[in-house]
């Protein structure tokens, strides 16, 4: 006979809780004799290990970061992973103390972001045997987020805007390559050209919001969704990977010729750009331009060229 809770328990009168009205407990299932292989077990294929570098928003020697396949309800939710097939309890003392510091790195680059107030780290494994550390990202003053339920409400709350994901992967994984390895995730694509007419850019934004799929979140990932022993073939068609897409660059060469009839030419340079990240925060992504006005007889033609900025995350 199953195990029935006798009353509904205190936590659904939480305020963290996502949901309200009537609730009611699932019957509890019996146990399994043998329970099902993981990813990464017996005959199973393992994703992590199959998975190329560029799915991932940074690489390193011994550790690799990713990042959903699209934007979801919070700011940011990351995947730590070793590049080796290994689970918590199977690491070594060198990958059980880089664990540790990239947990704090990775934390904090994370929290770096603007509009972050607390970053929670979990580790469940109970869909793959590849070692995953999941860092979902709690939004600043959202104190209904608070606590165990925030994965919950990453596929509840509408998704954030592709551009500031991107800009997020862009700047974490920039923040991680102080110390080493290499990002992968690169900021949006800048528009440089302005649409025709204002209805024609509502229009756009009206079809891009009716094909947008559903967010993919951290509570339908197949990473931690065990497959039951009573389908292995569904099991091994599940793939499970998810990749934070890469975008091109796209720049802007502007070149102005001076009248060669006029007295004076004025030559103006401009673009530098500083994009190194800084210790101790998140990269910053600004322009610095600086100028210079130099003179020429009427009879000479200069050319200035000023260079546009080319600004260019997965799972």
């Amino acid at each position: 006979m199953h195990d029935t809770p006798p009353a509904v328990p205190d936590f659904t009168q939480w305020p963290s809780f996502p949901f309200e009205g009537d609730l009611r407990v699932k019957q509890l299932e019996d146990p399994v004799p043998v329970e099902p292989p993981r990813k990464g077990e017996g005959l199973r294929e393992c994703t992590a290990c199959n998975a190329p570098d560029d799915a991932y928003i940074w690489v390193g020697e011994r550790w690799r970061v990713r990042a959903m396949d699209r934007p979801t309800g919070l700011p940011m939710v990351l995947i730590l992973e070793s590049r080796s097939h290994l689970d918590l309890g199977d690491l070594p003392n060198l990958l059980a103390a880089e664990l540790g510091v990239m947990t704090v790195r990775l934390e904090r680059a994370i929290r770096s972001l603007d509009g972050v107030a607390r970053v929670h780290v979990n580790r469940w494994g109970d869909g793959s045997a590849h070692l995953h550390m999941w860092f979902l990202a709690r939004p600043y003053g959202r104190l209904q987020l608070r606590g165990t339920f925030l994965s919950l409400w990453d596929s509840i709350l509408p998704p954030i805007s592709e551009s500031q994901w991107r800009e997020n992967l862009a700047m974490v994984a920039a923040w991680l390559a102080e110390f080493g390895g290499r990002p992968l995730a690169e900021p949006p694509r800048i528009q440089w050209q302005a649409p025709s007419s204002l209805s024609a850019q509502a229009s756009r934004k009206q079809e891009a919001a009716e094909q947008q799929e559903e967010p993919v979140s951290v509570i339908e990932s197949d990473e931690e969704t065990p497959v039951p022993a009573a389908d292995p073939d569904a099991a091994e068609a599940d793939t499970g990977d998810v990749r934070a897409g890469d975008d091109g660059t796209a720049g802007a060469d502007v070149e102005v010729t001076a009248d060669a009839d006029s007295a004076d030419a004025e030559d103006s340079n401009g673009g530098q750009e500083d994009k190194a990240p800084r210790h101790g925060g998140h990269p910053r992504h600004d322009d610095a331009p600086a100028s210079a006005t130099t003179s020429a007889p009427a009879t000479t033609s200069e050319t200035a060229t000023s260079p546009g900025t080319a600004t260019s995350p997965g799972r």
